[in-house]
């Protein structure tokens, strides 16, 4: 695996800063049933970070005493966690949004049977990974089989009402391209997926998320070896519209990893860029607890080369495209 950071620091990314803080994304395990080439997290099934019961107990303080709207849960798959289930019950009576970033494939792990239901029952919007319609190009890119333990995955959602029209049950695809270019339009791209997977297997979602691939971790590493990398940085660069700056996920979410600590979003958490923090200067890093007496407005966003993803053609962000 190749260090990225050092790469990362040869352009000069617009200035931004801080906005409300309105969400927080907390990664709870590095230790996921998959292994993806695209993954920055480097995520699979032999790691065992996981979020400590001290952060978890300061997480749910964070949770009632800051206006937060939004608790998005990410991983690895954030469902392998041991207390995930509490976490969501808790901040679903906080009458939190709560967003499980699902791989689907995990809804048919040994053990995680009822785990479609109980994401029903709690009423959790799930972002569900799906980097393609086509078998072949997802088990490329995620491992032989994956495609259809998805599609089983949302056939099992769609039948406790995901996606479907009325139900209040939020289900999302997200999209990943390939290999070292920008996701399509997003608009023409969802009617694709909507298409092929109504006809082909009876499959309903709501909207289609596309995500560009961040030059970092294990996607980053593989463009240093195939000698990649630096074009694809200057595509991001060459591609880059300032009207991405505003909507930036960054500059109202809070990422938080699994031992409390805080960064600006969950690519600059593997990168190991902790936000800024006035309150902890001459401190190693900010965390959680430094969250119940802060303020965030006004803070400058801590920004390397890699930030030009999410600033890139129709803009990046983990709900989707930025702008049109």
């Amino acid at each position: 695996m190749h260090a990225m950071l050092p790469l990362l620091d040869q352009l000069a990314f617009p200035a931004i800063r801080r906005g409300q803080l309105e969400a927080l994304q907390i990664n709870l395990t590095y230790r996921c049933n998959q292994r993806c080439l695209h993954c920055h997290v480097n995520a699979g099934p032999t790691r065992t970070e996981a979020m400590t019961d001290e952060s978890l107990a300061l997480l749910h303080q964070v949770i009632d005493a800051h206006p937060v709207h939004t608790l998005d849960l990410t991983g690895g798959a954030p469902e392998m966690h041991p207390r995930f289930r509490e976490i969501v019950s808790h901040a679903r009576r906080e009458g939190l949004r709560v967003i499980d970033r699902c791989n689907l494939t995990i809804l048919s792990e040994p053990g995680y049977e009822d785990l479609a239901q109980f994401l029903a029952d709690q009423g959790v919007e799930i972002s569900a990974s799906l980097p393609c319609y086509s078998r072949d190009n997802v088990d490329k890119q995620r491992g032989d089989g994956v495609f259809d333990a998805s599609i089983k995955g949302l056939q099992q959602l769609n039948a406790l009402g995901y996606g479907q029209p009325g139900s209040g049950l939020i289900l999302n695809l997200v999209y990943n391209p390939q290999g070292p270019s920008l996701p399509p339009p997003q608009a023409a791209l969802e009617a694709d997926y909507k298409r092929h997977l109504v006809e082909d297997f009876g499959i309903v979602f709501n909207h289609l998320l596309t995500i560009t691939n961040q030059p970092i971790a294990r996607f980053g590493s593989t463009l240093v070896s195939k000698g990649q990398f630096d074009g694809y940085m200057q595509l991001l660069r060459d591609s880059y519209r300032p009207e991405n700056l505003e909507p930036l996920m960054c500059r109202s979410l809070v990422s938080v990893d699994w031992q409390g600590y805080l960064y600006d979003c969950d690519f600059n958490q593997m990168l190991d860029l902790p936000l800024q923090l006035p309150e902890v200067i001459g401190r190693d890093r900010p965390h959680l607890r430094d969250l119940l007496s802060a303020t965030l407005a006004g803070n400058p966003i801590v920004t390397r080369d890699h930030c030009y993803a999410c600033t890139a053609g129709q803009g990046s962000s983990c709900g989707g495209s930025l702008t049109s």
